[in-house]
């Protein structure tokens, strides 16, 4: 795609997922922007900008993916310096937006992490943000700038309607995920079914009911992040032993943090369906895990907003 007047629209990016960025650039048909984005001996982020950006329209592709804490400077340090070399505007394109799931006060002295990640992208500069399949939506009101979620599930959709598996019924893992489910569905055009469950202590869940029949039926659960995987392949195992012929996964961010490839390998799960919001390194991949690209959705994104267009029509 070939933007008109793309002399005034420049996309840079940080180290967390530059193959992302250039599959974006590759859609909008213009070139990654030079920049230098390292380290200083000391260990403090160094940032260059090696190109004019006076009067541009700035984008900055940037994942907040492991390692979080360097992703998410580099991308601070990367708008104080579009800001300071007098970018016009300057957008974060943020796929996968870290800390989200600290997004309340759930026991005393917590933070809201979410919410002070939302102050220092504002403070540094940023006057638009882009992500996609925020853990909490209500994140978008953290920011006073104006945000585009996008959704993950019409990429999973289509790459789930191109298997024409048979006896469709998608799960939700969670109450909490009940909406992603139902209009995963509705593409599908299939029932739904939530499973209930506690967690006794962070990190581990135990399946306590299921709401709705998976007997004779080809289960997809959906989420919107795969951590560590435990919930999801305990999810699984429960679903089996509740009458499902085939267990399918999909979601939106892999960060598939350890044990989590183990776990799904070693799973009745057929398939997990992921996006490349989070770069999958050789270590997490495998037959398991298919990986869809979300470029051309961000590109379009892109575009909308560089154009002036709505980006609303994406969700269409």
């Amino acid at each position: 795609m070939i933007l008109e007047d793309s002399k005034k629209l420049r996309i840079f990016t940080g180290n967390s997922n530059p193959a992302l960025a250039e599959e974006i650039a590759d859609y909008l048909g213009v070139k990654v922007g030079n920049a230098f984005v390292g380290h200083f001996n000391n260990g403090e982020t160094q940032v260059i900008i090696d190109e004019s950006v006076r009067g541009k329209e700035v984008f900055i592709i940037q994942s907040t993916s492991q390692p979080v804490n360097d992703s998410l400077m580099e991308l601070l340090v990367m708008v104080d310096a579009v800001k300071r070399a007098s970018a016009s505007h300057i957008t974060a394109v943020i796929p996968y937006y870290a800390y989200a799931r600290q997004d309340r006060k759930t026991r005393g002295r917590e933070p809201i992490s979410a919410k002070l990640i939302a102050n220092l992208l504002t403070t540094s500069g940023v006057t638009r943000v882009v992500t996609m399949d925020l853990h909490a939506g209500q994140i978008q009101g953290f920011f006073d700038i104006p945000v585009d979620h996008l959704p993950g599930v019409p990429i999973l959709a289509d790459y789930i309607t191109s298997k024409q598996l048979e006896d469709i019924i998608v799960v939700s893992p969670d109450l909490g995920g009940v909406t992603r489910a139902r209009q995963l569905a509705d593409r599908l055009h299939a029932p739904i079914a939530i499973i209930e469950k506690r967690r006794p202590m962070p990190g581990v869940a135990e399946v306590m009911n299921l709401i709705g029949s998976v007997e004779g039926k080809t289960a997809v659960i959906i989420d919107d992040i795969v951590d560590t995987a435990g919930s999801l392949t305990e999810g699984a195992r429960a679903l089996e032993r509740m009458g499902a012929k085939e267990v399918y996964a999909c979601c939106t961010h892999p960060v598939l943090s350890p044990p989590a490839v183990e776990r799904i390998n070693n799973s009745n799960i057929k398939e997990l369906i992921v996006t490349n919001t989070i770069p999958l390194p050789p270590e997490k991949l495998s037959p398991k895990i298919k990986v869809l690209s979300v470029a051309p959705l961000l590109g379009e994104a892109i575009v909308r907003i560089f154009g002036e267009m709505s980006v609303s029509r994406l969700f269409d």
